[in-house]
C-alpha cells in the first residue's frame, strides 16, 4: 500500500469511529475493510445482511476522500461525483437520508439530490444546469441523464458508481441497462470505481461479474463478506384445526381473525402481499373487523399515486402508522425503525424474497428479524416449514442474468445517438466489455448499426425506422419527433396499458390496467388506494371515480401476479414432504400431519427420492397428476412435453392444468402411462425439440417479442393521454413478427426472442435439471378412488371459473369425510 492510501485510509477510520461512537454503533468488520479497500482505489461488492450498516460501509469513505484530497490540495472537488444506484424508489429516499445524516456530521458540504420517476420536472430542469455531489437514482433515470446534449461535462469529475440492492437488478434487462450505462461512464473515465451493495444470493461470484465487466481486470476488486448472522425468527400463524383452511387459494382470509392480535400487540407492522389485488383486500377486510385502525393503518403498492406512497414512507418513518399493508414496494433496503413485525401473506415462493422482507424488521444490528407467515391455503404450512429449513441451511435462490438482449442495446445506442452522438468503433469497444455483449461479434454489431441506420433489410422501405443518420464519423439521431418519442420511452419495464384514477373533483389516486377498467360500467364499485369507488366515465386514460358508501366492489387485478416457486424452495418443499408424516419438531408438519395422513391412505406422501403419479378415472374422464414440485413455469413446459409423448403411443388428447406442486393430463381415453413410463418418457434427448412440438411456440413468442419490440423501438406506446391501446400495440408486434420469420430468420430481435421463451418462460435449463433428478428418482404409479389432498388443489385451479364457493366448499367436506 502506497504511504498515500495509508494516510487515507487512517483519516477515513479516525473521523468515522468519533461518529459511530456518539451514535452507540460498532464498526463491524466488513465495514471497515470496505473502509480500507475504498481508500487502497478498489472497487467491488458488499455482501451483507439486511440492518447491518451496508450503506456506511461505503457511503462514509467516499465522502471522506474527498474531505482529506481537499485538505492536501486546497482543492474542492466540483460536479457529480457519485451516482447510487437504487432499483426502488422508496429506497432513494432512505439514502438520501442516511446521506444527509452523513455529511452533516462529517461536515461535508455535499449536496444529495433524488432522480426517479418521481422527481418534479422543476427538480429535474435545474439538474441539467447542476448536478448535486451524489445523485440518487435509477437505471432507467441514468440513461434520461446519458440522452441529454452536451452530456460529457456532467460526468468529467465522476468517481464511483454504487449500484444498491444490486440482487435485485441482476436477472432483470435493468441491470443490463445498468451495465450498458456503466460502460459509456468508464470510457469517459477509466478510472471510475464500481461497487455493489447486495444481500447474500446463490451466484454471487457471477453477479459480480456482470457488476465489474472487464473493470476486474483492470482494477483491484474485491468481494467483501460479513460475518454476520442475521437472527431471523419464523412464526406461522396456524388454525385451531386444519380443516379451517381451505384446499386452493391464495387470500388467507381465513386466518384474519388471529392476525388482528398481532398488529394490536406490535408498534409497527408490515403486511407483506404478493399482489396489488390481495393487498387492496386485505386493507378493507381489516378495516372492517378492527375498524379503530382507520386512520392510523394504510396501504403502498407501485400502483398509488407518488404523494400517496410519500405520505406513507413519511408516517412510517414517524411512527404515526400502526400497519402498512404493501407488496414488493416496501421491499428492499428500507430502514423504518418503528417496524417490529412483518407480516407475510401467502408463500413467498422464495427463500430470498422472505428474508429479505423478514429484514424490513430489526432493522438494526444484532436485531432479531420476526416474520409471521400467514398461509393462504393448506399445503402453504410445508411451504412455511420448508423457508424455515432453507434459512437455517442458508440456501439461498441464484438470479439467472441477461445475455445478449438486443432489445436494450440498440435502445442504448439510440440514446447516445440522441445525446452527443457515438462513435461506432469506441462504443463497439465499450460494450464488448460488459459481460451481457461480450460475445457480440462485429458482424452482429453491423447488423445493430444497419438495423438502427436503414430499418434493416425489411424496414428500409420506411422512414420512420431510419432513425439514425451518420454525421462527421457519428451516428446521431437528428429527427426532434425520434429524439422525443424515444426519451419517453427509455426503459425495459414493459406492462399492460396503465389508466389513471382521479376523483370526479380533483385529486389524482393511482393507475389501474386497461383490461380492468374496460370491463367497467358506470356506478360499478371498486376498491382502490384503500377507498371504495363508484365508475363514472372512462375519458380518454383517465378513468374518473367518486367515494361511495356502498362496502362490496371489484378489485383491480393485475397481470403477472403468480410468482412461480423457486427451484430452491421446491427441493426443499420435497424433504419437507417426505417428512410431514415424522418429523414432530416442525409445528406446521405436526399441524398439517393430519391432512398427510390422509394423502398417504389414498395415495401415498411423494420425497425426494419419489415421484409419485396418480391415476384416477371419473366421470370427467381419466386423469393423471404428476407431482415433480418444480413451479408453475417448469410444469407448463412439463406437462406439454409428457403430453405430447404420450400422444406418440397413440393419438390421444388432453386438458392441462398446473400449480406449483404438480399437474394434471385429463383426457376423454385411458392413458398408457405405466407404457411411457417403461420407455423413458422422461428423457432428457430432444428436449426442447419436443416441447416445441407440444407447444404453440410461435403464440408464446408472439408475446415475449411484444415487449421487445417496445423495448428495441419498434413499437411506441404512445404520448402522454394518447397512449396505444394494448390489442394494437399486439396487433404491430405480431405483424412485425411475422414479417422477420418469414423473410429475416436470422433477425438478431427474432433469435433473441425464441432463447428468451426458451430460458426464462419455459427453463430449459432448470426443465432439464428437472428431468435429470427424476430419472434418479423411483416413479410410483398409484391408482386413486378420489382426488387426494395433492391432486384436488390442480383440479380448482382448473375449474375454478366453473364452481361456486358452496359447491366448491361442499367437495372439501365430502374429501375430508
Amino acid at each position: 500500500m502506497s504511504v498515500t492510501k495509508e494516510k487515507l485510509s487512517s483519516y477515513i477510520t479516525k473521523r468515522i469511529l468519533p461518529w459511530f461512537k456518539k451514535n452507540g454503533w460498532t464498526a463491524f468488520p466488513f465495514q471497515q475493510k470496505a473502509w480500507q479497500k475504498y481508500a487502497d482505489g478498489y472497487s467491488g461488492i458488499v455482501n451483507a445482511p439486511t440492518g447491518s450498516g451496508k450503506t456506511y460501509s461505503l457511503l462514509l469513505p467516499i465522502i471522506l476522500e474527498a474531505q482529506y484530497n481537499q485538505e492536501q490540495t486546497g482543492k474542492k472537488s466540483k460536479g457529480l461525483q457519485v451516482i447510487w444506484i437504487t432499483p426502488i424508489r422508496a429506497l432513494s429516499k432512505e439514502i438520501e437520508q442516511s446521506a444527509k445524516r452523513a455529511l452533516l456530521a462529517l461536515g461535508s458540504d455535499w449536496e444529495v439530490q433524488t432522480r426517479t420517476g418521481d422527481t418534479s420536472a422543476k427538480v429535474k430542469n435545474q439538474q441539467k444546469l447542476k448536478l448535486p455531489e451524489i445523485l440518487i437514482t435509477t437505471p432507467e433515470s441514468l440513461h434520461i441523464l446519458l440522452a441529454q446534449k452536451n452530456g460529457k461535462p456532467r460526468f468529467r469529475n465522476l468517481k464511483v458508481v454504487v449500484a444498491d440492492e444490486w440482487h435485485e437488478l441482476i436477472g432483470t434487462k435493468r441491470a443490463v441497462l445498468l451495465e450498458l450505462a456503466l460502460s459509456r461512464l468508464r470510457g469517459m473515465n477509466p478510472a471510475l470505481r464500481t461497487w455493489g451493495i447486495s444481500a447474500t444470493i446463490g451466484n454471487m461470484e457471477e453477479a459480480q461479474e456482470f457488476l465489474l465487466g472487464e473493470t476486474r481486470n483492470t482494477q483491484s476488486t474485491e468481494r467483501i463478506v460479513a460475518n454476520i448472522r442475521k437472527k431471523l425468527e419464523v412464526v406461522s400463524i396456524m388454525p385451531d384445526d386444519v380443516k379451517e383452511l381451505p384446499w386452493a387459494g391464495h387470500l388467507g382470509i381465513k386466518l384474519l381473525e388471529k392476525v388482528i392480535p398481532v398488529i394490536e400487540k406490535s408498534k409497527t407492522t408490515l403486511i407483506f402481499t404478493n399482489t396489488r389485488s390481495q393487498a387492496e383486500i386485505w386493507y378493507q377486510r381489516i378495516l372492517e373487523v378492527a375498524p379503530h385502525l382507520a386512520g392510523i393503518m394504510a396501504m403502498h403498492h407501485s400502483s398509488i399515486s407518488k404523494d400517496i406512497r410519500g405520505w406513507v414512507e413519511d408516517a412510517l418513518y414517524d411512527g404515526r402508522l400502526k400497519a402498512v399493508v404493501c407488496t414488493s414496494s416496501l421491499d428492499l433496503g428500507v430502514d423504518f425503525r418503528p417496524v417490529e413485525t412483518i407480516i407475510q401473506i401467502g408463500s413467498p415462493k422464495g427463500v430470498a424474497r422472505f428474508m429479505q422482507r423478514a429484514g424490513r424488521s430489526g432493522h438494526q444490528p444484532g436485531a432479531t428479524s420476526r416474520i409471521y407467515f400467514v398461509p393462504t391455503h393448506s399445503l402453504e404450512l410445508i411451504e412455511a416449514a420448508s423457508l424455515r429449513a432453507a434459512i437455517d441451511q442458508k440456501v439461498v435462490e441464484s438470479r439467472l442474468p441477461y445475455i445478449r438482449s438486443f432489445d436494450v442495446l440498440l435502445q442504448y445506442m439510440v440514446t447516445l445517438a440522441v445525446a452527443d452522438g457515438f462513435n461506432q468503433e469506441e462504443l463497439y469497444k465499450e460494450i464488448t466489455q460488459t459481460r451481457s455483449f461480450d460475445s457480440v461479434t462485429i458482424e452482429e454489431w453491423h447488423w445493430c448499426l444497419h438495423f438502427l441506420v436503414n430499418g434493416g433489410n425489411q424496414l428500409s422501405g420506411y422512414d420512420e425506422f431510419h432513425k439514425v443518420v451518420l454525421e462527421e464519423g457519428l451516428y446521431k439521431v437528428l429527427d426532434r419527433k425520434i429524439a422525443m418519442r424515444h426519451r419517453m420511452s427509455i426503459g425495459t419495464i414493459t406492462s399492460d396499458q396503465m389508466l389513471q384514477v382521479r376523483m370526479s373533483r380533483g385529486g389524482y389516486l393511482g393507475t389501474i390496467e386497461e383490461y380492468f377498467a374496460s370491463r367497467l360500467k358506470p356506478g360499478d364499485v371498486f376498491w382502490f388506494a384503500g377507498q371504495n369507488l363508484q365508475f363514472i366515465k372512462m375519458k380518454g386514460m383517465v378513468v374518473e371515480v367518486q367515494r361511495t358508501n356502498k362496502t362490496k366492489g371489484l378489485v383491480p387485478s393485475y397481470n403477472g401476479g403468480r410468482i412461480p416457486l423457486s427451484a430452491e424452495l421446491g427441493a426443499m418443499l420435497r424433504i419437507q414432504m417426505g417428512q410431514s408424516l415424522t418429523n414432530q419438531n416442525s409445528p406446521e408438519l405436526k399441524m398439517i400431519a393430519p391432512l398427510m395422513e390422509l394423502q398417504n391412505e389414498q395415495s401415498m406422501v411423494p420425497n425426494n427420492e419419489v415421484l409419485l403419479i396418480e391415476s384416477l378415472h371419473s366421470n370427467e374422464g381419466h386423469h393423471l397428476f404428476i407431482y415433480p414440485f418444480e413451479g408453475r413455469l417448469v410444469h407448463e413446459g412439463l406437462s406439454a412435453l409428457l403430453a405430447y409423448r404420450l400422444s406418440l403411443f397413440q393419438p390421444i388428447s388432453f386438458s392441462i392444468a398446473m400449480n406449483d406442486y404438480g399437474f394434471e393430463l385429463l383426457s376423454d381415453e385411458e392413458i398408457p402411462i405405466q407404457d411411457a413410463v417403461d420407455s423413458d418418457i422422461f428423457s432428457e434427448d430432444d428436449l426442447m425439440e419436443d416441447i416445441i412440438s407440444s407447444i404453440n411456440e410461435t403464440e408464446m413468442s408472439k408475446r415475449r417479442f411484444r415487449d421487445i419490440a417496445r423495448i428495441s423501438g419498434l413499437t411506441f406506446a404512445g404520448y402522454p393521454g394518447k397512449l396505444v391501446k394494448d390489442k394494437h400495440l399486439q396487433a404491430n408486434s405480431s405483424l412485425f413478427f411475422q414479417v422477420f420469420s418469414d423473410y429475416e430468420p436470422n433477425n438478431l430481435l427474432l433469435k433473441q426472442t425464441h432463447e428468451e421463451v426458451r430460458e426464462f418462460q419455459l427453463e430449459e435449463a432448470r426443465t432439464r435439471d428437472a428431468l435429470s433428478r427424476i430419472n434418479k428418482q423411483e416413479i410410483r404409479i398409484v391408482e386413486i378412488q378420489k382426488p387426494t389432498p395433492l391432486a384436488f388443489p390442480i383440479m380448482v385451479d382448473r375449474t375454478r371459473e366453473k364452481l361456486s364457493s358452496e359447491s366448491l366448499a361442499e367437495r372439501i367436506k365430502k374429501m375430508l369425510a
